[in-house]
């Protein structure tokens, strides 16, 4: 049991000492049992709050500290180095969070002051029985694990592989490339969005540093920071890698030749059962759609497969299973990417009801002329050019009915577009409808700018709907820049949908056991401080699985995200905080409940001399997420630095 403490109230500005009276708090605090000191400093998390901390140390010998400011989050690991670095043990240190839990959520400044009194005196009252805790070691396993071959994981894994670790990159689909692969442009610069990623394709297929798993799932993952076994599932293609030559012959044979719809041309154009997603694809391999092959829903194919007779190497493999594999890596880093909203949940849009209603994503393969119309601007029910073309921006964004939060990149997606569709159509009608353009990149001022010098028509206001008038899509917006009510009549409808999580993030989330935001996108383990680490050792975050972001953002977070990972392949060893679960074996029946809740298989029941089964906690594996201590129905499994004998001393003095 401790017997001196130390107390170090934070004025953190005027964020705390506006709402809770620092001085009374300070005063009040020195009075408690075993507090031997107590200070107030305007920010203490400066070198010279550090000090102040220091030297009390030294000069009280110290044997615990607590400290009232803001949430542990933010500030616990730098104050643990300032406790250890002045001679206390840095799991001797208690914060008392008085900004998020106080000063920030009360505007009664006597009421907020005795709330403080009571977060202070509960933090006392734990650090009496706080107990010196040693980090243990763990050895690192120098690879990486990518999960998301878009522009992030590219970019990342190329990252890392550049400093010479290996990396493992696993994509759900049959080629990289994601999303970035199918836009014609990037803004605001206009450069062609093949021309920069398939270079960095090919480099990733061909880099000796790099083990590319495409049309694979990550299905499991073991273990913690330094030593995850993760088991990823590469499903059969019915076409061996090794033979395929990317000659596409057999795609020219196939008898559901132009029947089937394509993924990568957003179902605006078709494809065979077996296909290459795209021309510049990578791995340039074919691929049998099990969902559509006649010879693997059917059981056969006419008189016999054509594409085993027109492939002349010999590829094709129709008894090909899925195959699991185990690997083991050091570092993972999540790049999923995201998904485009339904468009049926704006179903006053008519996304549904007319063909010629279509994404701004739909819109770019239009204009691609690698697209399914090689570049021209057709409309999807007559195969004839549009006379009118309207976009509508913020489908779903920004809008508490869909999603509350703005896609960042649908402004200079849709503004880019119609640049391209003046060049390509100069006697086209071109409307905007928008809410605000959100132009906040470098150099995306300016490119709006000169969009807004071509021959268009803007209206600021969110339309109410897209109705069909005979042959004409008729949208009615609201012009809040003039004070007029605009009937828009046109031929083709562009809408340009919110960023959605993916529809398996929460799949994922829950296997590699991250959190996710109130938005469902992987919430980070700190916005400003630790934007690409998750709260979980070892797992980091690249790309819009966070959240929405354009090119340059996404490339930009790749290369941090790689940074991190590197920080960790770097090290032989790491050391692993001791807040984990540990066993009174006096205590514990083995009953394995324990074992039931650890979402982390940390827990295994062994044998005691006594012949009794004892829990036993694999401090490696262990998260300390409290799981088992929670469950447990003897009290035996307790968490280090949260045990019951040091929180029910704060429950106490609380109430």
């Amino acid at each position: 049991m401790t017997n001196k403490i130390g107390v170090f109230v934070c004025h953190c500005g005027i964020n705390i000492s506006q709402t809770v009276d620092v001085k009374a708090l300070t005063t009040y605090a020195k009075g408690l049992k075993d507090v031997v000191v107590s200070e107030a400093y305007k920010y203490m998390c400066s070198d010279s709050g550090a000090n102040l901390i220091k030297e009390s140390i030294r000069k009280h010998k110290l044997d615990s500290v607590v400290i009232a400011c803001c949430s542990p989050r933010m500030h616990e690991h730098t104050f643990r180095n300032v406790v250890e670095s002045g001679g206390v043990n840095a799991f001797n240190l208690e914060i008392a969070n008085i900004r998020e839990q106080c000063s920030w959520v009360h505007n009664d400044k006597e009421k907020a002051t005795e709330k403080a009194k009571a977060l202070v005196r509960g933090a006392v009252a734990k650090a009496r029985f706080l107990e010196p805790l040693e980090p243990s070691k763990v050895n690192v396993t120098p690879e990486a694990l990518v999960i998301g071959g878009g522009i992030a994981g590219i970019q990342t894994a190329l990252e890392i592989a550049d400093k010479g670790y290996k990396v493992h990159l696993v994509e759900k689909t049959p080629s990289i490339g994601g999303r970035m692969a199918q836009l014609d442009k990037t803004f605001p610069t206009l450069d062609c969005s093949g021309c920069i990623l398939t270079p960095k394709m090919s480099e990733v297929a061909n880099h000796p540093n790099i083990d590319l798993l495409t049309y694979a799932e990550v299905k499991e993952v073991e273990g913690s920071i330094g030593n995850f076994t993760v088991t990823v599932t590469k499903k059969a293609r019915y076409v061996d890698l090794d033979t395929c030559t990317g000659c596409g012959d057999c795609v020219q044979a196939c008898r559901l030749k132009g029947r089937i719809s394509s993924e990568f041309d957003e179902h605006m154009g078709k494809r065979s059962a077996i296909y290459m997603p795209f021309p510049q694809a990578v791995p340039l391999k074919c691929t049998i759609d099990v969902s559509t092959c006649l010879m693997l829903t059917k059981g056969k194919c006419g008189a016999g497969p054509l594409c085993v007779e027109a492939c002349e190497p010999g590829a094709i493999d129709f008894d090909q299973k899925d195959e699991d594999i185990a690997l083991n890596v050091g570092a993972i880093v999540a790049a999923t990417g995201f998904d485009l909203i339904d468009e049926d949940i704006v179903y006053e849009y008519g996304y549904s009801r007319s063909k010629d209603v279509i994404t701004s994503l739909e819109m770019e393969r239009l204009i691609n002329s690698s697209g399914p119309t090689g570049g021209e601007i057709l409309l999807p029910s007559t195969n004839e050019k549009p006379k009118s073309i309207t976009y509508l921006l913020c489908i779903g964004s920004r809008d508490e009915n869909a999603c509350s939060w703005c896609c960042r990149i649908g402004c200079m997606s849709a503004l880019k577009q119609l640049y391209l569709l003046r060049e390509k159509l100069p006697d086209v009608e071109l409307n905007l409808c928008y809410m605000d353009i959100r132009s906040y990149g470098k150099k995306y001022e300016e490119f709006y700018r000169t969009v807004r010098g071509i021959n268009s028509n803007v209206f600021r206001g969110r339309p109410s709907e897209v109705r069909k008038n005979g042959e004409k899509l008729v949208v009615d917006v609201f012009d809040t820049t003039t004070g007029k009510l605009f009937e828009i009549s046109s031929d083709m409808v562009v809408l340009v949908p919110a960023i959605v999580p993916r529809d398996d993030a929460g799949d994922v989330a829950r296997m590699l056991r991250i959190s996710q935001s109130n938005d469902g996108f992987f919430l980070e383990a700190h916005p400003k401080l630790r934007p690409m680490d998750t709260a979980t050792g070892g797992i980091f975050l690249s790309g819009s699985c966070q959240g929405p972001k354009d090119i340059q953002d996404t490339v930009a977070q790749a290369s941090g995200a790689a940074s991190r990972v590197v920080t960790i392949l770097s090290n032989d060893t790491l050391e692993v905080e001791p807040l984990i679960a540990c066993v009174d074996e006096d205590l514990c029946s083995g009953c394995g409940t324990c074992i039931s809740v650890c979402p982390y298989q940390a827990i295994d029941l062994m044998k005691m001399d006594d012949g009794k089964s004892s829990a036993k906690v694999n401090e490696a594996l262990c998260m300390g997420c409290g799981a088992c201590a929670a469950s447990c129905p003897s009290g035996a499994m307790q968490q280090k630095g949260f045990k019951d004998t040091q929180m029910i001393p704060i429950i106490d003095e609380m109430i």
